[in-house]
């Protein structure tokens, strides 16, 4: 894990980056990652807002890309929220982040909410290439001060 120790305070900005398995077994890793990042601020982002979009990208690059190459997640924090990024590496767009899709998801259906749910639920939102794929991001505000669950 690249930044700080988790047991440090972060200063006005901190990130972590940490390779995740291309495999389900990333998701809760991932959770408590963003979870344990957020409760290192006084004033975070909304954790469990911040994990439930984070648990949406990370699956959804487990399941929309192949190979057995580590996805990346990085957890920025900033003075006015958090930055969450997955990296993986197909270099594809993960459908239409940046607008509403013109189909709505059948509600019956398991699959088919989780970009709508990243654009609701964030601030903003989007992707951009990178030199090993992509890496597909949202941003979360600071709100006030809340009590994030203990890491598991």
């Amino acid at each position: 894990m690249n930044g700080l120790a988790l047991h440090e305070r972060p200063s006005a900005s901190a990130s972590w980056r940490i390779a995740l398995p291309h495999s389900t077994a990333a998701v809760p890793v991932a959770r408590a990652l963003v979870r344990t990042a957020l409760a290192e601020l006084e004033h975070g982002a909304d954790c469990d807002t911040a994990e439930l979009l984070t648990a949406e990208l990370v699956a959804n690059a487990v399941e929309h890309t192949s190979g057995a190459a580590p996805i990346h997640l990085v957890v920025e924090l900033l003075p006015n929220g958090c930055q969450v990024e997955v990296h993986d590496p197909d270099p594809s767009p993960p459908g239409d982040l940046a607008h509403a899709a013109d189909v709505v998801p059948d509600p019956w259906q398991e699959h088919g909410r989780g970009l709508l749910l990243i654009r609701a639920l964030s601030s903003s939102c989007g992707h951009r290439p990178t030199g090993s794929g992509k890496a597909v991001w949202f941003r979360l505000p600071v709100v006030p001060p809340q009590r994030c669950r203990p890491p598991l």
